[in-house]
């Protein structure tokens, strides 16, 4: 029998507890012998728990316990999280995790751990939830050259703004219906709205196709807080769904591109018809072409279940999983990626009319002015071209509201 441990008992801790017992039949046939829940560690007080028996506040007990051949780690964060999966990993113990700020901040260091010390560092859960996306990738896409990933990663942004969409509603009412519903933090969604969940995700895969360690503070990040109504009717008139948009794509000097923000997406892109909390990630390989990976992003058990297929991984294979799951170590680029690709831009200026924008912005047409307010689509700009644009704006006595970018059909 192999005993494993659980590192936070959230959510999908939780999660990964109930997967193991309601599936232990499957689970056991898969691993090829039961797996059985002998710690949890969690530092709150679950004494009146049915389970109260499993729970310890020492990470030493798991460590010193030689029947623990995995450990699942939920806590979250890299506080507690990242120096406990080390000492894991280096006593020799597989960790598997659902935990994207921790691999994307540490993912090569952790990796590299787990290949010195024959065991296995596992994340499925990281980025895709319950949806499949990392072994797909180092394995079934192990013979393409992957150029370029883009997609939707974070299921509260899309479901905002379907809502948005769908029922004109405002950002801070889809923002309520979203804390309501459990989709977004009730005391700080930021992580969610503001991109930094989805800069971690996208931070995570980056690495993981190029085959080297991209930090999500090199990764410009916006997120969806300056969407308004208008902008969303005035997508619709250009046949576009506005959504938050990962992406990353190897240029051809070898340098990356990558960015979280939120884009134009025409109806003809498979993207523009992802809707609710589902998820959605594109990868291009030269031998196979575009690949979509398509799920729920979320949720206990479809991330738990993830989690616990990685226990399952580690458990038969070990450390040869590394043999096409690693990339090399790199220290943070200086500054933010660029991108200097040209591409239809929307923006919405506060102060100045559309003669004015035209005259800053070149060619392209005006979407609706109202209150002081004016969008503008300039037909092609880049990074460069619009960042001299916010300076003629302000020096102009006006202030850039917001740009949205074209995904290429």
């Amino acid at each position: 029998m192999a005993k494993i441990a659980i590192m936070g008992f959230g959510t999908v801790g939780s999660g990964v507890l109930e997967v193991c017992r309601r599936n232990a039949a499957s689970i056991s046939r898969r691993a090829g012998e039961p797996v059985e829940v002998k710690y949890i560690l969690d530092v709150r007080d679950f004494s009146a728990s049915p389970d109260a028996a499993l729970f310890t506040n020492d990470i030493n007990t798991i460590l010193n316990d030689p029947e623990i051949k995995v450990v699942v780690e939920t806590i979250g964060g890299t506080k507690f999280a990242y120096p406990y999966v080390k000492q894991c990993l280096q006593s020799g113990r597989s960790v598997c995790t659902s935990n994207k700020e921790m691999v994307a901040t540490y993912g090569a260091e952790l990796l590299g751990l787990a290949r010195e010390h024959g065991c296995a560092f596992l994340f499925e859960a990281s980025v895709g939830g319950g949806t499949p996306i990392i072994t797909p990738i180092h394995q079934c896409l192990a013979a393409n050259t992957i150029t370029a990933v883009q997609g939707i990663v974070n299921g509260t942004t899309n479901f905002m703004l379907t809502k948005m969409k769908r029922e004109n509603m405002g950002f801070d009412e889809a923002l309520k219906i979203a804390q309501q519903l459990g989709y977004a933090e009730t005391k700080d969604p930021g992580d969610d709205v503001d991109g930094r969940d989805a800069c971690r995700k996208i931070a995570i895969l980056s690495s993981l196709c190029f085959g080297r360690h991209v930090y999500p503070q090199n990764i410009p990040t916006r997120g969806i807080r300056d969407i308004t109504v208008q902008d969303v009717q005035a997508a619709e008139k250009l046949d576009c769904a506005i959504k938050l948009i990962v992406w990353s794509r190897k240029n051809k000097d070898g340098s990356i591109a990558a960015a979280v923000e939120p884009m134009l997406v025409p109806f003809g892109n498979q993207l523009a018809g992802v809707d609710d909390v589902f998820n959605a990630v594109l990868v291009k390989g030269d031998m196979l072409g575009d690949v979509v990976f398509y799920g729920k992003g979320a949720g206990k058990l479809p991330t738990a279940s993830a989690v616990v297929a990685d226990v399952i991984d580690a458990l038969k294979n070990g450390a040869a999983v590394h043999d096409s799951l690693f990339w090399q170590p790199a220290q943070p680029a200086e500054g933010q990626f660029r991108n200097e690709e040209y591409a239809p831009a929307y923006v919405r200026v506060n102060g100045l009319n559309g003669a004015v924008l035209q005259t800053i912005y070149g060619k392209g047409s005006v979407m609706f002015e109202q209150d002081g307010q004016c969008a503008y689509l300039a037909e092609q700009s880049n990074d460069s071209g619009l960042e001299q644009a916010a300076a003629k704006v302000q020096a102009l006595g006006g202030s850039v509201a917001l740009v949205l970018k074209k995904l290429a059909d």
